[in-house]
């Protein structure tokens, strides 16, 4: 079970690196981000907003009595993210990669929170053995 928690902890924080890195470029606004933000047709003005919002969700995911409705936030931003990628037909890695954050996410967290794997029960062992 401590394996379990500490994978948790690497794939949880290696996605609230990723987060953070992103929220910080949103409020700062090198130009990468104002020429990401051309391209998907979204006025730079909105990037202060977004990276304030951004962190505000990854602070609520950070608090363990709020981790879950912070994971269930920042889905719906990975989201966001994924349609601004889809309606401008971008490649399939950018297309992918929120969802691989969002992966990290959730995998994370449900390595390390047990009252989410007590609501998703999984029982990968019991699974292999009963499909023969």
């Amino acid at each position: 079970m401590k394996k379990e928690l500490w994978i948790g902890r690497i794939l949880s924080g290696a996605a609230v690196v990723f987060l953070l890195f992103d929220a910080a470029i949103h409020v700062i606004k090198p130009a990468a981000v104002v020429e990401a933000f051309a391209q998907l047709g979204y006025p730079v003005s909105l990037a202060l907003g977004i990276g304030i919002l951004e962190f505000a969700c990854v602070a609520v995911y950070l608090v363990p009595r709020t981790s879950i409705f912070g994971a269930i936030l920042l889905t719906g931003y990975l989201g966001g993210a994924t349609a601004s990628q889809l309606r401008v037909s971008d490649s399939l890695f950018q297309l992918l990669f929120p969802s691989i954050v969002g992966s990290l996410v959730w995998g994370g967290l449900y390595l390390r929170d047990s009252r989410l794997r007590a609501l998703i029960p999984v029982d990968l062992a019991g699974a292999r053995s009963t499909s023969m």
